[in-house]
């Protein structure tokens, strides 16, 4: 319970004082509401997700979803050491999704399952929080947030700088014109990331049910290099490193840019590191053209680590009277038209390691799944609201598509979608598993 206090304490006091909806941070003591939380899937990021839950006030982790009795197993030790009591385990969860005192679920499956997990969840009548990328392809992604308006249930993604203090200060002067007209912005990211090698047929792991994990994805035999990670780098499950972690700088790059959907889109790269079963790009670019004539790019180098500003992942901004650096953490740096340093805003939160899978920082993500609580209470509004969560997703998404079918695509600036490509259309849904096909 020491661990509880402490991470209210220094969640609340990052959060005094600066852009944030004071509401969000404004405890004195536990809350009169309960929130009762179903996790589906909760190997790595979602036993991080899981953990930081359960240190919230009257946030009650109550049941743990996985396909994997091992981690089943994991999470359930790890919440009872929290809070100090023992969630209950349950294997599928459309068993989960029954249970009426469920408040909301959380998803971090994945990327193949945020989708179709997340509808079943609000056709159960549940609140969402669903990790990025919102939806494995673009179609996914626009059945949310019609479900979200459907089934009048909130759904909140997992962009947690919307709900980064300094993030939050740093795009209210871009707005207020810190640096002028804010015309360009690239984004990176960073790792270096080993060969998955080639994959074995082998039998599946007695503790494992593939049938589920694979659910709504086509069905494809078990190998050796696949679960629990690997599976990021197949198109059959999941989208590559542009929208495992490019999601994030694209988020900000869009909010600080104010721009929803491209009219144009190019992107190219390879898997040039290594030879083996990898299919999505370990190396690439993607840029987006606005109608308001400004643009964007993103640097995407999953197996070479060589930072860019020091760090391994970030954002700059580029506008008619200086320049905006938010160097992947919770700070922000602002240079004049001649590069000279005028404004530094760091933070006592702010991590030494950029390139981390499991996030910014306890602390740090914990504001944004406070905010989600604090709105299933209806206290506060989402920071990260599916509405715009599905835009963040939806450029990368675009990106993977330019790179695929090899060409530039032309979109419509209302919605992003693809004009005139009907090569690039095809990737815009997906082929589900008999059964298990996604509906609104």
């Amino acid at each position: 319970m020491t661990n509880r206090r402490q991470f209210l304490k220094q969640t609340t006091l990052a959060g005094a004082g600066i852009f944030i909806a004071p509401s969000v941070f404004s405890f004195q003591g536990s809350p009169a509401e309960k929130v009762v939380i179903g996790m589906i899937g909760t190997n790595s990021r979602g036993l991080a997700l899981s953990s930081m839950l359960a240190k919230l006030p009257n946030v009650d982790v109550a049941y743990i979803c996985d396909v994997d009795d091992n981690v089943i197993a994991k999470t359930q030790a790890e919440i009872e050491k929290i809070s100090g009591k023992k969630p209950q385990g349950i294997k599928d969860l459309r068993k989960l999704l029954e249970i009426k005192d469920v408040d909301a679920v959380v998803i971090a499956a994945p990327d193949h399952w945020h989708a179709p997990a997340a509808m079943l969840a609000l056709k159960a009548g549940k609140n969402v929080y669903v990790e990025k990328p919102c939806a494995h392809n673009p179609a996914e992604g626009e059945m949310l947030v019609a479900g979200a308006a459907k089934y009048n249930k909130l759904v909140q993604m997992g962009s947690q700088r919307r709900s980064f203090p300094k993030v939050m200060e740093a795009m209210q002067a871009l707005h207020d014109g810190a640096i002028g007209r804010v015309y360009f912005a690239k984004g990176w990211y960073a790792n270096g990331r080993k060969p998955i090698g080639v994959g074995k047929v082998v039998p599946v792991p007695t503790t494992l049910d593939f049938e589920l994990w694979q659910g709504p994805a086509p069905r494809k035999p078990y190998k050796d290099n696949l679960v629990h990670y690997n599976w990021h780098w197949f198109w059959n499950w999941g989208t590559g490193e542009a929208l495992n972690n490019g999601t994030h700088e694209i988020d900000v790059m869009r909010w600080g840019l104010g721009v929803d959907y491209p009219t144009k889109v190019v992107s190219g790269g390879g898997r040039f590191a290594y030879k083996d079963d990898w299919e999505t790009p370990d190396t690439q670019t993607i840029t987006f053209e606005f109608a308001n004539n400004t643009a964007m790019t993103w640097e995407g180098r999953s197996c070479n680590n060589f930072p860019v500003e020091g760090v391994g992942r970030g954002v700059i901004f580029y506008g008619e009277k200086g320049t905006m650096v938010i160097p992947g953490g919770d700070d922000y740096k602002i240079f004049d038209p001649e590069n000279k340093l005028v404004k530094e805003v760091k933070t006592d939160l702010q991590q030494a390691d950029m390139v981390n899978t499991m996030g910014m920082g306890e602390r740090l993500d914990g504001m944004h799944l406070l905010n989600f609580v604090e709105s299933v209470r209806g206290k506060t509004k989402l920071n990260a609201p599916i509405s715009e969560g599905h835009k963040s997703t939806l450029l990368p998404q675009l990106g993977n598509i330019a790179y695929r079918t090899g060409g530039t695509l032309y979109c419509d600036p209302s919605n992003g979608h693809i004009k005139d490509n009907p090569k690039a259309l095809q990737l815009w849904k997906r082929e589900y598993q008999k059964g298990w096909e996604m509906t609104l």
